[in-house]
């Protein structure tokens, strides 16, 4: 390696390895250890077409792809017999094949969903030529269930494609599906398919004592989990779930690569199925679920301590995204911080401890305080 290219690479691993710490506006657990999995890289893996079926292209990790569906499909109340997923790369395409299986289901369908949804459903609505129509938000980040009852009744006789938040993006906030369902039966829809965005929150509410309903048991057709968030992976992405006969719906023969043609890409990755594995082998879901109670702790923690320095703070039940008001743009970047308008948040990964909440309060308190020392 010439001199050049190996001081490049220093100073990016450098700069990496300085932001790793201040990286808390955004859901990336930074607390993992994948070195076992490194020996792979010599490999040309690839997960090519469906999981749960066997391909001409040997060097793949369906089998424990296949592992990881089985465990996403107990944690979001799926029987395995009636499961069927596979490992994506990351939430939009998730959140894109779920509502592709709603799509084909009923192709004259609307599609809902409220105004906090990931920007990336707007893309999707055009990729799939879906009609769609924007539900306002409550002010806690839910759906709007009196706006969404009346854009629904007004067109009753067209098939609900509803697109549900376990999680949304900027306030944690969970859609009730409970209410979205009494409202579909108050109307008398029986054609219906319900996707759920549980990118961060699907890797929480398995493990809490008191979770809102987010499984297949609440109603659910199809579920998008993000793998690189709460499990955390140097490589974006993700789990998509849902029941098999759905998938019959698309599945097609593809004689070149010996395997059904069932997921959105053909070629996929096959080192994040295994990373996400080794994940649950090394941390068990035990070791998750006291991942999330800390995480949920340390929540709590920066609430108060945001509050208790007179700097008004709050979050959803059962989440770990802490709203308060946006800071300068100085203590935007340097801590990371997702802004939106008049609020900022700040996420409790693995990662971020107690200390770094301190650090970040005291921050947002001077820049407080320079800012009415300017007037």
């Amino acid at each position: 390696m010439d001199t050049l290219t190996r001081n490049r690479l220093d100073s990016l691993l450098r700069e990496f390895e300085d932001l790793k710490p201040h990286l808390i506006g955004y859901p990336c657990n930074q607390d993992f250890d994948y070195s076992e999995l490194l020996p792979f890289l010599s490999y040309c893996a690839n997960n090519v077409g469906d999981p749960f079926h066997d391909s001409n292209f040997l060097s793949n990790t369906h089998e424990m792809e296949r592992e990881v569906i089985g465990l996403f499909a107990d944690m979001m109340r799926l029987p395995r017999d009636d499961a069927w997923g596979y490992v994506t790369s990351g939430g939009t395409e998730g959140n894109m094949y779920g509502l592709y299986i709603g799509r084909e289901m009923f192709p004259d369908g609307i599609v809902y969903f409220s105004q906090d949804t990931h920007y990336s459903v707007v893309k999707i609505m055009r990729v799939l030529k879906a009609r769609n129509i924007m539900i306002k938000s409550l002010d806690s980040g839910e759906i709007d269930y009196d706006d969404l009852h009346e854009s629904i009744r007004i067109n009753r006789d067209v098939p609900v494609i509803f697109m549900a938040n376990i999680g949304t993006t900027m306030k944690g906030a969970i859609d009730d599906v409970g209410k979205v369902r009494d409202i579909l039966d108050d109307l008398a829809i029986t054609n219906y398919y319900i996707h759920a965005d549980a990118a961060l929150s699907g890797m929480i509410l398995p493990f809490v004592d008191d979770p809102q309903p987010f499984g297949f048991d609440a109603g659910f057709d199809s579920v998008a989990v993000s793998g690189h968030k709460m499990v955390g992976s140097p490589i974006p992405c993700g789990v998509a779930l849902t029941r098999s006969d759905y998938v019959g719906r698309i599945a097609r023969s593809i004689e070149y690569v010996g395997v059904l043609d069932t997921t959105l890409t053909g070629s996929r990755n096959a080192i994040t199925p295994l990373m996400l594995w080794y994940a649950f082998q090394q941390r068990g879901l035990d070791g998750f679920r006291e991942i999330v109670n800390e995480c949920l702790d340390v929540a709590e923690y920066a609430v108060a301590r945001f509050n208790d320095s007179g700097i008004p703070a709050w979050r959803n039940r059962n989440s770990v995204t802490v709203v308060f008001p946006r800071p300068s743009d100085d203590v935007v970047r340097k801590w990371q911080l997702a802004p939106y308008e008049d609020i900022a948040h700040l996420i409790t990964m693995p990662h971020v401890k107690r200390e770094t909440i301190d650090m970040v309060v005291d921050d947002c308190i001077e820049d407080q305080n320079n800012r009415s020392a300017a007037g």
